[in-house]
């Protein structure tokens, strides 16, 4: 039994050590803290790494139809000409005018998991970090931006708006949203992007993901059908392997067990970091194949320069595939 307990653990790993952190959430005054940080942080170095008058997480052509050109390796499929393919009997696809008012969407998970961190960041505030990277980038030239954020039992939904001042509005309704116990239902959460039906545009889902994939695997394969995903998985390194560091006692906020664990037992952080390497496999195969586009974020290394890497990675297959 002890055996099957070490291997299970890391399904919920981030739920039982919560409690490390402040548990009484994010203050209104430590939440303009951070937004005040990432200001800087965003506003000088983010713009300093992209360059370019429109910018954007997930760069693509557009969807306003434009003239036809021959298929080539790369091209999304889902553009091709079909009346032109017909017609020259060669593969055409349909070239896109890059869209000036774009419509993006958040869905915010603030579970009680995200309270917690052991690197330089929490990951709540990781989250929040995610959604100012993306306000930044997106909420321009009459761009509007919106959220869905859960935590515990609860949703908020903030509209859609354009500008800058808005998209700041937002940033702040989502830090200083209190972290409530229990678990959000992402697939939920994400399913409230779908409805009503929107134009095409850009659906960004923020979360630790530690929610079983059956859960929100459909959601988010629905979700890319009509808009470009993005998927932003916030990790702690505690989440992928345990350290030596004798008893510890971990606390699960949604449910109040509390667990003891041996972490000197060098078969058992063995298994746990196995279980935990094969459960963020899963969650990048489920992304994969829902075509979302992936991105961690690690509390213990500099996001904003994995978000950096992760944009000129985009822009680098995205070229690739068009332009040869």
């Amino acid at each position: 039994m002890a055996g099957t307990a070490a291997v299970t653990m890391p399904a919920g790993a981030a739920r039982h050590r919560t409690t490390s952190t402040d548990p009484t959430g994010a203050t209104s005054g430590r939440a303009e803290a951070v937004l005040s940080r990432l200001q800087l942080l965003v506003t000088r170095r983010l713009d300093g790494l992209l360059q370019g008058d429109y910018v954007g997480l997930l760069p693509g052509p557009g969807s306003e139809a434009g003239e036809s050109r021959e298929y080539r390796p790369g091209d999304d499929v889902r553009r091709m000409d079909w009346p032109v393919t017909a017609r020259t009997t060669l593969p055409h696809v349909r070239r896109t005018v890059a869209d000036r008012e774009l419509e993006t969407w958040l869905a915010v998970d603030l579970s009680a998991s995200l309270d917690f961190g052991t690197g330089r960041w929490l990951k709540r505030d990781l989250v929040v970090a995610a959604v100012a990277a993306v306000a930044h980038l997106t909420a321009r030239g009459g761009n509007r931006i919106g959220a869905v954020v859960g935590t515990g039992g609860s949703v908020r939904r903030l509209p859609a708006r354009p500008g800058r001042k808005e998209a700041q509005g937002l940033l702040r309704a989502v830090a200083g949203t209190d972290i409530r116990p229990g678990r959000a239902d992402l697939g939920a959460l994400v399913d409230m992007l779908n409805k009503p039906p929107r134009r095409r545009g850009m659906a960004v889902v923020v979360s630790d993901f530690l929610a079983p994939p059956a859960q929100w695997g459909r959601p988010v394969r629905k979700l890319a059908v009509r808009h470009d995903v993005l998927a932003v998985e916030v990790v702690d390194p505690r989440e992928l392997e345990l350290p030596d560091v004798g008893v510890l006692t971990l606390a699960d906020p949604e449910t109040g067990q509390v667990h003891e664990v041996q972490t000197a037992d060098r078969r058992l952080r063995h298994r746990y970091a196995e279980a935990a390497s094969a459960q963020r496999a899963a969650i990048a195969t489920e992304l994969r194949a829902a075509g979302a586009a992936h991105l961690r974020l690690r509390t213990d290394s500099d996001w904003l320069l994995d978000m950096v890497r992760f944009v000129a990675a985009q822009r680098h297959a995205r070229t690739r595939g068009t332009t040869r």
